[in-house]
C-alpha cells in the first residue's frame, strides 16, 4: 500500500506541562523538576511554558535522558 504524505501522524513540536505529565504519568513536580535540571528542553510563548516533544519523547524511550 502506497502511504501518502498527508496521511502520516503528525506530531506536535511542543507540548504543554498538562499534556506532559498526561503522556508521561510523571507528576507536574518531577516534570518540573527535569526541567530545572536540562533534561527536558522548553519554549516559553508569553507566559506558556513549552516542553519540546522530541525532549519528551527521548525521555521516556531511554534515549539519552535521566533514569525517572
Amino acid at each position: 500500500m502506497i502511504e501518502r504524505a498527508w496521511e502520516q501522524k503528525i506530531e506536535p513540536l511542543t507540548v504543554r506541562i498538562s499534556t506532559a505529565v498526561r503522556i508521561t504519568g510523571l507528576s507536574r513536580s518531577r516534570i518540573y523538576e527535569l526541567i530545572q535540571t536540562g533534561d527536558l528542553d522548553t519554549v516559553k510563548v508569553g507566559r506558556a511554558t513549552l516542553v519540546q516533544y522530541e525532549s519528551l519523547k527521548s525521555l521516556t524511550t531511554g534515549r539519552g535522558g535521566p533514569s525517572v
